[in-house]
C-alpha cells in the first residue's frame, strides 16, 4: 500500500474540529441556561459560541473532503457532535420560553434527530451508508438560522424591528418542522428499500 493510499489518520485537523464541537455544547448550554436565559448578554454570548460551533461543522467537512481527511471516527463524531449542539441549543430554548409548544417541537426535532442516527448505524452495520440528503442538509440550515434567532433576545432591539425578527424566526422554525419530518419520512422510508438488499 503506498503513502497516497493509506488511510488517514484520525489525529486530524477535521476530527479536532469535531471534537472541538462536542466540548464545547456543554460550555454553550452554560451561557444559555446560567441565569434562566435571563441575561440578555448571556444570551448574546451563547448566540456567539452556538454560530462558531456551527462554523467548525462546515469547516471540519471542507477540510475532510478536500485533503482526504475522511476517516471512520469523523463519520461517527460528526453527526453525534451536530446532534448535540443542537438537542442542547433546543432543550435550552424549550427551558426558558418554557411553552408547551416548544417543548413539542423540542421532542419531535430530538426524536427525528437522534432515531434517524441510531438507525443510520444500524444500516452501517449492514454495510449500507446513508449519506445526508439534501433536504438533510437544508434541514440543518434551517435548524441552525432558527436556533439562532431565537438565542438573541428580541428585545435587543426597537419594538418593529423585534416584532419582525420574532415572526420571520418563528417562519423559519415552522419550515424547518416540516424539512424535518418529511426528510425523517424519506429517510426511514430509504431504510427500508436498502434493508431489502442482501447484507454485504
Amino acid at each position: 500500500m503506498t503513502e497516497k493510499d493509506a488511510a488517514p489518520s484520525n489525529l486530524n485537523i477535521a476530527n479536532v474540529l469535531t471534537v472541538i464541537r462536542i466540548l464545547g455544547v456543554p460550555l454553550f448550554g452554560w451561557l444559555l441556561l446560567i441565569d434562566g436565559g435571563q441575561d440578555e448578554w448571556l444570551r448574546v454570548w451563547s448566540w456567539v459560541a452556538f454560530v462558531l460551533l456551527m462554523a467548525t461543522d462546515k469547516i471540519d467537512g471542507d477540510l475532510a473532503r478536500k485533503h482526504g481527511l475522511i476517516t471512520d471516527f469523523g463519520k461517527i463524531a460528526d453527526p453525534i457532535a451536530d446532534k448535540a449542539l443542537t438537542g442542547m441549543a433546543f432543550v435550552g430554548l424549550a427551558i426558558i420560553f418554557d411553552h408547551w409548544l416548544f417543548w413539542t417541537v423540542t421532542i419531535l426535532m430530538l426524536v427525528r434527530e437522534w432515531g434517524i442516527t441510531v438507525m443510520r448505524f444500524f444500516m452501517v452495520r449492514r454495510g449500507v451508508v446513508m449519506p445526508a440528503s439534501r433536504g438533510g442538509k437544508l434541514k440543518t440550515v434551517l435548524q441552525a438560522f432558527a436556533i439562532a434567532g431565537y438565542l438573541l433576545p428580541f428585545e435587543l432591539w426597537d419594538n418593529l424591528v423585534s416584532d419582525l425578527l420574532r415572526w420571520v424566526t418563528h417562519g423559519v422554525m415552522a419550515a424547518t418542522v416540516v424539512v424535518t419530518v418529511v426528510t425523517g419520512v424519506q429517510y426511514v422510508v430509504e431504510a427500508r428499500r436498502l434493508s431489502r438488499t442482501p447484507a454485504r
